[in-house]
């Protein structure tokens, strides 16, 4: 399983590593476009609204042995609902949607509202699969349903380290109005104009976080499991050791006591 999952990993953390710098990138650029907008200019996707319908992305894996991966983000949602949207979800307005069997059994059987389910999508992780359920969440922001989601997953940075991390998907977050004004002023020109772009970039850029998220707990994904297995594997040497040596000695204390009910026989005949 170890060696599986290496194999499966490699080819996830190439996956991560090219999307990453594009999906950084791309979201800078909206962010001080969205910033440098009139507030009239506002966009769907960057109304800031008051939070009364919250929707949680939570992407956990379909399958387990892969140590506290899954445990970390499930128990983190779970918080996240108890603590920030406490009177929302007194309210019955807190729904998730779930990516991942895992997550999945979890918050039905717990009896959350599980608005959607996505197991299936890691049996052909491709842009394509995962920007449908992106746009589906995106046409339940600006149709009102929601007023705020969020996107709970593991944050790969490398085969032994996951970065559990929490992420609002909409509205877009904006960075402070002076800095970015600034920035914006100096670095670009823009054609046709400001609010054409921002209107063009805010949906590919959104379809393109929510991408990277599934990548991220993707490749999180294998090498929690390949790191849980590496240490399964020398846990199991070690109790190996342990097992043989409590053996031998349960067997040389037999032998020991047979051969003193051999030599006490002896002598108890030699005696008579």
């Amino acid at each position: 399983m170890k060696m599986v999952a290496a194999s499966k990993l490699r080819r996830a953390q190439n996956a991560i590593l090219k999307m990453r710098p594009y999906a950084a990138k791309l979201k800078d650029i909206l962010q001080n476009l969205s910033a440098s907008l009139d507030s009239g200019d506002a966009n769907p996707y960057t109304q800031q609204r008051s939070t009364e319908k919250v929707l949680l992305v939570v992407i956990t894996s379909n399958r387990g042995l892969c140590g506290a991966f899954n445990a970390n983000v499930l128990r983190t949602a779970v918080q996240r609902i108890q603590n920030e949207y406490a009177t929302q979800a007194a309210t019955g307005n807190v729904s998730v949607l779930t990516i991942g069997r895992k997550s999945t059994e979890f918050f039905t059987k717990k009896g959350y509202n599980v608005v959607s389910s996505h197991d299936s999508v890691f049996d052909s992780l491709t842009y394509e699969n995962v920007s449908v359920i992106a746009e589906t969440v995106m046409n339940a922001f600006v149709d009102r349903h929601y007023d705020r989601v969020d996107i709970i997953y593991n944050q790969f940075k490398n085969a032994a380290v996951q970065t559990l991390t929490v992420e609002q998907f909409l509205p877009v977050e904006q960075p402070a109005q002076t800095a970015v004004v600034s920035k914006i002023n100096t670095d670009f020109i823009f054609l046709p104009s400001k609010e054409e772009i921002v209107s063009e970039l805010i949906p590919k850029s959104l379809r393109i976080q929510f991408y990277k998220a599934v990548l991220d707990s993707n490749a999180s994904e294998h090498g929690a499991r390949m790191t849980a297995m590496h240490q399964a594997t020398e846990n199991a040497g070690d109790l190996i050791k342990e097992l043989n040596l409590a053996y031998n000695k349960a067997r040389q204390a037999s032998i020991t006591k047979e051969i003193l009910e051999i030599v006490s026989g002896a002598e108890a005949l030699k005696n008579q």
